[in-house]
């Protein structure tokens, strides 16, 4: 294999079985539930970081296995005790030592994810979240609430001064701002407008990420992108009705074709390759079904995000088995193709979690597709 491929496998393991870490402190501090990506802690290998699950059930019994960092940072990683790679772990962020006037903690307001954005949920709650008929069976948005790990509303004020300071002290280089759904009707986009206005003009360079469910009205598209918001995500999770309505039944009530009104409505105020989704293998969707999606996003310019699902603490799908390693790797091999074919990568994106890639290998496949797609 080439080291390319070597690395795609490697990530693709990983991100499906676990890693089972000798020293758990080491790096940035991962977290147990709450709004993703969580029970995860991020890693370096060759330069590229990835979000790995270290806290789900099925870790403890992953092959993988990461040594204690030495003096200079670097850690073996181990698959059945064979060492595989040489690894190491950001750092803590600077900014997470810092708390606002009020005494709340930078860390409460936004998190660092990989090792050069910034993530914030800018409102953590949502209207979906409490009743069981209604809430997204994956979703932990609640449980960093009810554990004091963040607070329900994030300020434009607040927002703006943790992102100068993450920018000034740990060389952040874009932002994620997300949202629970407080309402039928805009679905926090009004919230995001604010939001992003103020951080654009404390650190106007600073590349922004939005992200909520299609609003009622696509006028919301040009406000958020007037307010300062370089790119848009709207996440459809998963692709066919029966899964969509079995694990997300409120969310399923915006059909599919909604979201592809959304997102085709989206790219003529972001640009082809400025809005994306996510997608989470492994919920029932088959790779055909995957991948038909993609092919049609992909034709509108969207920017399709496949990651595989993770379970996560707290929620009904915790004991939920992540999708195996050949699943992803069938999945995300012709998807990274389609996507260099289509000249969609996600390095053009200017913001997000498809420019981050972290939580997925799909990168990995991207940088691998262009001499296979020759070839076929």
């Amino acid at each position: 294999m080439t080291p390319a491929q070597t690395q795609q496998q490697l990530i693709t393991d990983l991100q499906s079985r676990g890693l089972r870490l000798v020293d758990e402190s080491a790096g940035a501090p991962s977290r147990r539930g709450g709004a993703g990506p969580s029970d995860h802690k991020a890693l370096t290998i060759d330069g590229r970081t990835f979000m790995v699950p270290v806290h789900t059930g099925g870790v403890a019994a992953s092959p993988y296995v990461a040594d204690a960092p030495s003096g200079d940072g670097g850690a073996a990683l181990r698959r059945d005790g064979v060492a595989v790679a040489t690894i190491s772990f950001p750092k803590p962020p600077r900014f997470y030592q810092q708390q606002t006037a009020d005494g709340t903690p930078y860390w409460k307001i936004a998190q660092l994810h990989g090792s050069d954005v910034l993530a914030t949920t800018v409102l953590q709650t949502c209207i979906r979240y409490g009743r069981r008929e209604t809430s997204c069976q994956f979703c932990a948005i609640g449980e960093s609430l009810a554990h004091g790990r963040t607070i329900n509303r994030k300020t434009p004020e607040q927002l703006a001064e943790v992102a100068r300071a993450a920018v000034a002290l740990d060389g952040v280089r874009h932002m994620v701002m997300t949202t629970g759904t407080p309402n039928f009707t805009d679905r926090g986009a009004a919230l995001l407008v604010d939001s992003a206005r103020a951080v654009k003009a404390a650190v106007p360079t600073l590349p922004i990420q939005a992200q909520c469910e299609p609003p009622d009205d696509p006028a919301w598209f040009a406000r958020l992108r007037d307010a300062g918001v370089d790119s848009l995500g709207m996440h459809l999770e998963a692709v066919t009705p029966a899964v969509r309505a079995r694990i997300m039944p409120g969310k399923a009530e915006v059909s599919v074709e909604q979201y592809l009104d959304a997102f085709a409505a989206a790219v003529r105020v972001f640009g082809r390759g400025q809005v994306s989704t996510y997608i989470l293998a492994g919920l029932g969707d088959t790779r055909d079904a995957i991948l038909a999606m993609c092919e049609t996003l992909v034709g509108l310019g969207v920017y399709p995000f496949v990651v595989p699902f993770v379970p996560i603490s707290g929620t009904p799908l915790e004991a939920h088995p992540a999708p195996e390693p050949a699943f992803m790797r069938e999945l995300l091999a012709p998807l990274g193709r389609l996507l260099v074919d289509a000249g969609l990568r996600s390095r053009d994106i200017k913001a997000g979690c498809g420019k981050c890639g972290a939580c997925s290998s799909l990168a990995a496949y991207e940088t691998d597709a262009a001499p296979a797609a020759r070839a076929a």
